[in-house]
């Protein structure tokens, strides 16, 4: 998390908070209660609205910059996918010493990519994965730096040059957006703002001398949820909502299956259509058949 709490934990005490705030503020102003006026509860009004549409547009700011970083990541795990499996697969037209090579790093590549994904918050697993990840980039670089300097620079190696800079360049923007977030004076000044549209709410029930504990309860445990979300969606590591690997997991057993040679059984077709296709094959060779012979009976006449 941005501010190296748990969710759970960061979510009981942003609720502690904004409990102890609306109960200081209700306090206080049943304290200024005879003092007050209507005057001053309609100014009061005018300040808590203002401040509610201002919690409320933070609120959505917030929330909105969070899902598009969260799904931007989302895209370039499938970005890097796509062109891991379309390099594996024009490394397949090139002979035979250098497939095996290349293939075989991509199949390491692909471990080590799942590997970063996995080590979630953990800096010693993620520094390991990522610096395993760097070395095969650079082994695969080399293999096809060394095939082009001994002539073999064909078209299928420059489709498999163009590929692994597509890699190279996805992987980048990966670790870019790993460190891309919602700016923590953003997050700092909606908690503040927050903290400020609850105490003038309680603060104005104060001045009633009406306590309204249940709804004013509900309400800042709601922000104190989205509040607590929108952390979890800036932080793909960690917490509820992460990032899934079921693309990356689904392309190792691609690569897999690919290299052992066995190819995904072909659905069987159901014996209806088995039967109308020989149907439609038969009735095609007949017609072949017949149109053959009216074509020699006519060189015949002639």
């Amino acid at each position: 998390m941005q501010w190296g709490l748990d969710e759970i934990i960061l979510f009981f005490i942003v609720v502690a908070i904004f409990c102890v705030v609306l109960e200081l503020a209700f306090r206080l102003g049943r304290h200024h209660r005879t003092h007050s006026n209507d005057s001053t509860r309609s100014h009061l009004t005018v300040l808590q609205t203002a401040l509610l549409g201002l919690l409320a547009l933070l609120l959505g700011f917030n929330f909105a910059m969070a899902t598009s970083r969260f799904e931007a990541r989302k895209t370039l795990i499938q970005d890097e996918v796509t062109v891991i499996g379309s390099t594996y697969l024009r490394a397949k037209l090139l002979p035979s010493d250098l497939r095996g090579k290349m293939s075989t790093m991509l199949k390491d590549y692909v471990s080590a990519r799942i590997e970063f994904m996995r080590a979630g918050t953990d800096e010693k697993l993620l520094e390991a994965a990522s610096e395993s990840s760097r070395m095969i980039e650079d082994q695969l670089w080399n293999l096809a730096a060394a095939a082009e300097a001994q002539g073999e620079a064909t078209a299928a190696m420059n489709l498999v040059i163009q590929s692994l800079t597509d890699v190279y360049n996805v992987n980048e923007k990966r670790r870019a957006e790993q460190d891309d977030h919602v700016p923590a004076t953003v997050i700092n000044l909606l908690f503040v703002v927050a903290i400020g549209a609850l105490g003038f709410i309680a603060y104005s029930y104060g001045l009633g001398h009406r306590r309204r504990h249940g709804s004013t309860a509900i309400f800042a445990i709601l922000i104190a949820m989205v509040f607590t979300i929108t952390l979890d969606l800036d932080q793909p590591r960690s917490g509820f909502i992460r990032v899934g690997e079921e693309s990356m997991l689904r392309l190792q057993e691609d690569l897999n299956r690919m290299s052992s040679g066995n190819e995904r059984p072909r659905p069987r077709k159901p014996r209806q259509e088995r039967i109308a296709g020989n149907a439609d094959n038969a009735r095609s060779q007949i017609c072949q058949v017949r149109s053959q012979t009216i074509a020699c009976q006519s060189l015949s006449a002639g």
